[in-house]
């Protein structure tokens, strides 16, 4: 009988996989600071129309979700990759035409705009994929330390592409993006042709929106969660202005920081205690850093609150995707790992308005109360999950 794989060798195998999620979202940070200032100055629109560009992109990835999950289901994980990197760089080329075209601001602005498309639906493709692959390649069993992993290397891409991009626009001009893009992605195409694939899943395939019903009340969790997240990276900049204080991107760093030490010191928290206490316990740490923020009476407890917030958060994805997960048949995971991803992308689009709105009516310091108050939400509606499967 073969010995048990060691959790290094596993680990290792997962980061072999999650290395083309790495790839993808440094090609989505390097334009993500850069782009509407280039749609503002340098073609003249309006700063709504700079954020419908970028906005574009993360709308067509909530609208390809459903295709992802079931490309990823049918033809395999690995093609569902190679499609999402071969989007990438045609959007790169895309990027690279629009920024050539400047001196036809609509021109350039429409060609921008497909590229952002294009590339919003490769990060759906290359996100189920790579996660779908993970569980076929180490099992089901670690499922949690698959989704960690990847979101590891979506959020520590986008954390050295974001500054990337800046210095690069800032030495050698906006056309060093589409080069990027096309480059990098040219690069994880060649390097994953001779990686072997898992194979596809036989059995039965549940149509995207049965799937979706499984999947929808711990998808709501997720996102009575994660709107907490939205709120923090989309608005603490005016919160701390409000405030009169310095620093706001500090709390973003610490964040960001505790977020990633999470997931490296205690994913293996939701195999040994189970998904929905792992979310609970996580849920009550994110809804104290919240309420922290909303009470902070200086710089220093804001930053205690960021860290908690992203400390509590880090898990909570993975520990109820495990749960969520378990609802589906493995021939429908794709379908299922994109369905949850829809609740988590849900929460990034409305947080921005909705907290926005808050601002508007009782000040900055309100919209962490309501994020605190969503997440408790979404801890009670967790307690009624386990109950339930229990």
């Amino acid at each position: 009988m073969p010995a048990a794989p060691s959790s290094l060798s596993i680990t290792l195998q997962i980061v072999s996989i999650v290395f083309y999620t790495f790839i993808a979202f440094i090609c989505i940070g390097l334009p993500i600071a850069v782009i509407p200032g280039y749609v503002h100055e340098q073609l003249g629109f309006s700063a709504v129309v700079a954020g419908i560009t970028i906005g574009s992109q993360y709308l067509a990835t909530l609208l390809s979700r459903p295709m992802a999950g079931r490309m990823s289901d049918n033809v395999g994980t690995k093609r569902a990759i190679v499609l999402g990197l071969s989007g990438i760089l045609l959007s790169g080329v895309l990027t690279l035409f629009a920024t050539a075209l400047q001196s036809l601001p609509n021109l350039s602005l429409g060609i921008l705009i497909v590229g952002r498309v294009l590339l919003g639906v490769a990060q759906g493709l290359i996100g189920v994929g790579t996660i779908s692959w993970c569980m076929g390649q180490v099992g089901a069993e670690h499922t949690a330390r698959s989704i960690s992993w990847n979101g590891i290397a979506s959020y520590g891409a986008i954390a050295i592409g974001a500054p990337l991009g800046v210095v690069m626009v800032a030495q050698y001009g906006y056309n060093s993006l589409g080069i990027a893009l096309a480059v990098l992605a040219g690069l994880g195409l060649v390097l994953i042709r001779k990686k072997p694939s898992v194979p596809v899943v036989r059995g039965e395939r549940l149509p995207f929106w049965a799937v979706f019903g499984r999947i929808a009340p711990f998808g709501a969790s997720l996102c009575l969660a994660s709107i907490g997240y939205g709120t923090l990276t989309t608005f603490i900049t005016l919160f701390y202005l409000s405030r009169g204080w310095t620093g706001a991107a500090w709390c973003l760093t610490v964040f960001g920081i505790c977020f990633i030490l999470s997931r490296l010191l205690f994913i293996s928290s939701i195999n040994r205690f189970g998904g929905f206490r792992a979310a609970i316990a996580c849920m009550t740490l994110e809804t104290l850093g919240l309420a922290l923020l909303w009470l902070a009476p200086s710089p220093a407890i804001a930053l205690v609150g960021a860290g908690l917030t992203g400390f509590g958060l880090s898990l909570v994805y993975p520990a109820l995707g495990v749960e969520a997960i378990k609802q589906v048949p493995n021939s429908s995971r794709g379908a299922g790992l994109s369905a949850y991803a829809v609740f988590f992308d849900l929460a990034l689009a409305i947080a921005g308005p909705l907290m926005g709105a808050v601002a508007l009516n009782l000040g900055y310091s309100w919209i962490f109360f309501c994020a605190a108050l969503l997440s408790v939400t979404g801890l009670g509606l967790t307690l009624l999950l386990m109950r339930r499967a229990y």
